[in-house]
């Protein structure tokens, strides 16, 4: 597994655990600051380094360990900063962040907390979060003086019951990338629709290009869930047709089905390199790749935009609506970089103080921006990174589907990854959604 702490750039395995440092000398009779690597053993992990700053101080100060999958340097710079502007603010409190990067580290939020030794504040997706509910490990949130902030969409995702058990700070968008030098070279444009999108994929593949770069994670299946859902959602019918995929009464592949037979033309087409696919890590590999600019489209997340510009990639790129649909294009979303508390923390006060901070308007402005993201407050505005803006109109006329719907009690997200690397590997559709409909409800 790799790990990283605040504010950790070097080392794979490594943790940052900043004290407050005080800036304010009236406050100080002397102040004594030094810095020791310790080694020490990680879940999951190896040995790593931690870094530790001591302080003299006369208070008490209670420490919480928040435990993310926020692992890239830019990203944790500005967790770094909300956590110490926290502190300041709270000088009784002391935040120590650590991340795992990828898959790995729900494997390893899920061994924590069954080892009774959980972190006092955690990131959770869709799937984990069922699964912790379900196991009474989740603090409820709904007491939290931001909840009322949020928009009315979103509190739908987050209420169940009159409980809140995460928050989001993000709401994160699936597009697609698009070489715009490379795409005016050869007198293409950017595709609005799927028969465009085939018919300029079909334009490469004759120049002996393969027009898409995408990932074993999420290009395919976001591509297969907009698609399959999107009708629900602009019927507004979402509650009634998630009721009855929960009570068993519907399966999900009479949604999904015609999403992945897209899914799986652009596999048989050759649109995509099924073989590499598979072993193509989401906003890394691809990315790398996409940067070369030898093809014109990549399917991944929006929020990676930034980082692909800070790659120096030599051409100009934007990232457009996924154009999946016969009239046009849409965006799949998601309620993202969701915080939630354990439930059997010792420190529940200050872990419930530390998100409450986390979430207020500031923080999660220059969060959602970093992160080429959506704001989920009322007053929010999108991510100012000029490569995302053409999602804009798409995200505010509404056509958008959430990837991970609240009101869906089914493992959607780790079903459809399944799913679309069956499919990658040459299974055929309807062995896939068979295989997908015996999953959706196993154990019932």
């Amino acid at each position: 597994m790799n790990f990283r702490g605040l504010m950790s750039c070097g080392r794979s395995c490594r943790r940052l655990e900043t004290d407050r440092m005080m800036r304010m000398s009236k406050r100080l009779a002397a102040v004594m600051l030094a810095a020791v690597l310790v080694p020490a053993l990680a879940a999951g992990c190896g040995s790593r380094n931690q870094v530790v700053n001591y302080e003299v101080d006369s208070r008490e100060q209670e420490k919480i360990t928040v435990f993310g999958n926020k692992y890239e340097p830019e990203n944790v710079k500005v967790i770094e900063e909300i956590i110490s502007s926290f502190m300041e603010e709270n000088p009784d409190i002391c935040v120590s962040y650590e991340s795992v990067k990828g898959n790995e580290y729900y494997e390893a939020l899920r061994k924590r907390m069954a080892s009774g030794n959980g972190d006092d504040v955690f990131m959770v997706n869709h799937d984990v979060l069922l699964e912790l509910e379900q196991q009474g490990q989740v603090a409820n949130l709904a007491g939290l003086s931001t909840i009322e902030n949020y928009t009315d969409r979103m509190r739908s995702q987050m209420e169940e019951n009159g409980n809140i058990y995460w928050v989001p700070t993000t709401v994160s968008a699936f597009g697609l990338y698009c070489n715009l030098d490379l795409l005016k070279k050869h007198k293409q444009e950017v595709p609005g629709n799927l028969r465009e999108w085939e018919q300029t994929c079909d334009y490469f593949l004759d120049q002996g290009i393969t027009p898409v770069i995408a990932n074993n994670d999420i290009s395919l299946k976001t591509l297969a869930i907009g698609r399959g859902f999107f009708e629900v959602y602009q019927e507004g019918r979402q509650a009634e047709v998630f009721a009855r995929l929960n009570d068993g009464e519907a399966r999900l592949s009479e949604y999904l089905g015609d999403g992945f037979a897209v899914v799986k033309r652009l596999i048989d087409n050759g649109y995509v390199d099924a073989e590499k696919t598979l072993n193509t890590k989401k906003t890394s590999d691809d990315l790398e790749e996409f940067v070369k600019g030898e093809s014109p489209f990549m399917l991944t997340g929006a929020w990676a935009a930034g980082r692909v510009e800070k790659m120096n990639p030599g051409f100009s790129f934007e990232v457009a609506p996924l154009p999946v649909l016969e009239d046009g294009s849409l965006l799949v979303i998601n309620a993202d970089t969701r915080l939630s508390v354990n439930k059997n923390s010792r420190h529940l006060e200050a872990a419930l103080r530390f998100v409450e901070y986390f979430t207020q308007a500031d923080n999660i402005r220059i969060f959602a921006d970093q992160q080429s993201s959506f704001s989920p407050l009322e007053a929010g505005s999108p991510s100012s990174v000029k490569e995302i803006q053409p999602l804009v109109k798409d995200y505010q006329a509404g056509r958008t589907v959430i990837g991970t719907d609240g009101m869906l009690n089914l493992p959607i997200w780790s079903v459809t990854e399944e799913v679309s690397k069956r499919l990658l590997s040459g299974e055929d559709l309807e062995a896939a959604m068979a295989w997908m409909d015996e999953q959706d409800h196993e154990g019932d």
